[in-house]
């Protein structure tokens, strides 16, 4: 039964995309529409639902039975060396990467924490859909005090509602979300929810934030797709530190075109994993070699591989998606010490340029 119940859900979600051509709302900016919201001009298109549907409908089944992906040496942190890593560096402006798309940023002397995931199953129908392999670097009680929570989109990986409401003291944390997310935080009890569209920018005491358009898509459920805005992310502290962070993207001109505008980062957070077969994920998630271009596009310094090595939401290896990244980065004359491929619960210390 509930096999025919998700095969049935994920035709309708695509008759449903089919069926209307969103049309801009007049006065409004262009990523606006009559039915939500749109990538930039200009971006990569998904291939077409038909094309799509197999590979999506098998997948959460496949994943019941998958073997566990190869986990790379050394790839996980013992808890004591995640702990040394944040308390030994607490002076510095610092990144741990926590899984995923969660980091924990400290900026300023401020605690960000950016997509967080901390339960197990990537799926609103556990254990139908993919399950973590890689448990977080750390439990939401051992991580110090958060001062914010940064959302990219509504994915379930990505806006984990649990998890959100999981978070110690809520009430003392501001979360900075695009459009149409912030009513799970108010739902949740944060002390401040304040939402972005592209190109808006607020400032909460050292830290400024700006939303900026990304291409990627949302949808939480069969009825509603990009009912909520998606955003990438420009992190400034007082001191000048900027770290940008991506979430899920394809690439496109958009990246160089913001850059004229925003660019010039210390740090990129890029998710370079799910984009395997490219029939499903063109128009959603960059190949690896064209992630690291945002960044570069984005004037980065520095670029942190995130979202692989935790969960399989592709076909892709752990091994493919590295010497990939890699890869993309020799071709742009990147050189290695600017491409950061961290272990789950390492921390590193953010170079100002």
């Amino acid at each position: 039964m509930i096999f025919i119940r998700c095969i049935i859900g994920i035709i309708t979600i695509f008759f449903l995309a089919s069926c209307s051509v969103p049309e801009q709302i007049p006065g409004k900016p262009w990523h606006h529409t009559t039915e939500g919201f749109r990538n930039p001009p200009g971006s990569p298109k998904k291939n077409d639902w038909l094309s799509r549907v197999p590979w999506l409908i098998g997948k959460p089944f496949n994943a019941l039975f998958a073997d566990q992906p190869k986990i790379p040496k050394d790839h996980v942190l013992k808890k004591a060396k995640v702990i040394e890593g944040i308390e030994g560096t607490s002076e510095n402006n610092t990144v741990t990467w926590l899984g995923h798309m969660t980091a924990m940023l400290r900026i300023d002397g401020k605690v960000i924490l950016t997509d967080p995931w901390f339960t197990d199953y990537a799926t609103p129908l556990p254990p139908f859909g993919p399950k973590r392999y890689v448990a977080p670097a750390l439990k939401l009680v051992e991580l110090p005090k958060i001062d914010f929570v940064v959302i990219s989109h509504n994915h379930y990986v990505h806006l984990d509602l649990t998890t959100i409401g999981s978070i110690p003291n809520k009430e003392e944390i501001t979360a900075i979300v695009p459009l149409g997310i912030g009513g799970y935080f108010r739902d949740s009890g944060y002390g401040q929810v304040i939402e972005l569209d592209w190109e808006e920018t607020v400032t909460v005491g050292k830290i400024k934030y700006t939303a900026l358009p990304v291409i990627h898509w949302s949808k939480r459920s069969v009825l509603y797709t990009n009912d909520t805005l998606w955003a990438g992310w420009a992190i400034t502290g007082k001191s000048g530190v900027r770290v940008y962070f991506g979430g899920d993207a394809e690439y496109g001109q958009v990246y160089a075109d913001v850059a004229k505008r925003h660019g010039g980062f210390d740090l990129s957070l890029l998710s370079i994993g799910a984009f395997l077969p490219r029939v499903v994920m063109r128009g959603s998630h960059c190949v690896p070699e064209e992630c690291i271009r945002i960044g570069a596009d984005l004037k980065a310094r520095n670029h942190l591989a995130m979202a692989w090595g935790t969960v399989s939401l592709g076909d892709e290896s752990n091994e493919e998606a590295i010497r990939r990244f890699y890869s993309g980065a020799k071709k742009l004359g990147i050189g290695d010490e600017h491409v950061w491929i961290m272990k789950i619960g390492e921390t590193r210390v953010i170079p100002k340029g």
